[in-house]
């Protein structure tokens, strides 16, 4: 991706510009290219420019676009999605409130590109920048950053679930492996995870491993959900349910979901440079592509949630992975995949909430990257070592990965309702502005003349 050019953009239809202050804060070339933000690992992007913007520039056809939408979507949120429908009070409600949620997650997909075309901006967070302004722009890159944050959370919490289960097989003794041996203590086996894996490969300044990260995602998230699946129509003896709710105890009890889905279907921040790589980046085309792609998420999470939700019913833990026997093949090798999944995320997401800290650092200091090339390299050390330190003692503490998904999946929400609603309104508010200020007056001083 190129740097920023100019930061109000030309309509797509040939109005002009629809926001005029976010160049307030002086946003340099160079803090645009360094707070790219979760760009999708298999997107190619052509310059930002006026002549390039719509001319079918870009190296995504619409069937790549609709894998990497669903590459983006799915991840490790689907192993709380029976837990989610357990919440909902049943499978009808689950996939009810997934139905009426898919409407406006589409939406706000739609929304965001057509405010991309319209403000010629190229990441989520520039289109928020140009269209709302100064407030909202550093509110979402806040958000961004806590979202990125708490996500990495997740990701440790996730392997330390999985490996207690895997050492619990390998051990002699499961039942007295947290006690008898220190090594496989939970905390231990987080932090030399951890320390030995994901650290080394979130210092680099650029991370190159990313397509392979990604397809290695969609093939874990898709072996897990087939397992899920089989397990529920030919059951072990032991997987007996508890109880299987039909309806929600309130009729508030099906919103406890919301948080769950929100952070499974949230693709919304990636969907932008998305957009603007395909060789055909058009508005109607991008509803195809987010449909088509929405609806293969929603198969798979639907799938996963009502079969792992009928397999446990209401006794279904907050990790589905974790409510199987420790002993069994299949799910343990479930369980690789998802740590190998988390393994290879963590660095993109710490480095897409990196980018953000330092997007907003050069645009309070105004240093431009030439000036700043060796304290980069010390403040990039000093922010990794913080970020992972804090995400790694947060999640040694707070083991309960439910509390977690509940703080991101409102920020997740954020992101499909209430950014691309702003942007809706103030691209409109606009436009009505730009044509009232020539048509309008024109017709109706016509009206006049007649």
């Amino acid at each position: 991706m190129v740097a920023c050019a100019t930061l109000g953009g030309t309509m797509a239809q040939g109005t002009g510009s629809i926001n005029s202050d976010y160049k307030d804060w002086e946003w340099s070339a160079d803090a645009g290219e360094r707070a790219r933000l979760l760009q999708s690992p298999s997107v190619e992007t052509v310059p930002k420019s006026g002549e390039s913007q719509g001319n079918g520039l870009g190296a995504t056809s619409a069937l790549g676009a609709v894998f990497i939408v669903v590459n983006a979507a799915l991840g490790a949120g689907l192993l709380n999605f029976p837990a989610a429908f357990s919440m909902a009070g049943g499978v009808a409600a689950g996939i009810t409130l997934q139905m009426c949620m898919l409407i406006f997650i589409i939406g706000g997909l739609v929304i965001l590109a057509y405010c991309s075309q319209a403000s010629n901006e190229r990441t989520y967070q520039e289109v928020v920048w140009a269209v709302c302004g100064k407030v909202p722009g550093v509110l979402c890159e806040v958000a961004i950053a806590v979202y990125t944050f708490g996500t990495c959370i997740a990701f440790l919490i996730i392997i330390g679930d999985q490996e207690d289960k895997i050492i619990a097989a390998l051990v002699t003794e499961p039942e007295e492996a947290g006690s008898s041996h220190w090594y496989t203590d939970r905390k231990f086996t987080i932090s030399i995870t951890a320390f030995l894996l994901i650290l080394p490969l979130s210092i680099p300044k650029e991370i190159g491993f990313q397509k392979y990260a990604s397809s290695l995602s969609v093939i874990g998230t898709w072996y897990v959900t087939a397992v899920i699946i089989i397990k529920y129509i030919w059951p072990d003896k032991e997987l007996v349910p508890v109880e299987i709710p039909t309806s929600p105890s309130t009729w508030t009890a099906v919103f406890n979901a919301m948080p769950t889905i929100c952070f499974g279907f949230q693709c919304h921040v990636s969907s932008v440079p998305v957009f603007n790589s395909m060789k055909q980046p058009e508005v109607k085309t991008w509803g195809a592509v987010v449909t088509a792609a929405m609806v293969i998420a929603l198969f798979v999470y639907t799938g996963t949630g009502v079969c792992g939700f009928l397999t446990f019913g209401a006794g279904v833990e907050q990790d589905v992975l974790l409510s199987y026997p420790s002993n069994d093949i299949p799910v343990a090798l479930a369980r690789a995949f998802i740590i190998l999944c988390v393994l290879t995320s963590y660095p993109i997401l710490h480095f897409c909430g990196r980018a953000v800290l330092e997007g907003l650092w050069l645009r309070y200091t105004g240093v431009t990257v030439e000036e700043d090339v060796v304290r980069e390299r010390r403040r990039r050390l000093l922010q990794t070592i913080s970020w992972f330190l804090l995400t790694l003692l947060l999640a040694l503490f707070i083991p309960d990965i439910g509390k977690v998904i509940s703080v991101i999946g409102g920020l997740a929400a954020c992101f499909i309702f209430v950014f691309p609603g702003l942007c809706l309104i103030q691209a409109k508010l606009s436009e009505i502005q730009e044509t009232r200020a020539i048509s309008w007056w024109a017709q109706a001083g016509l009206h006049c003349c007649c």
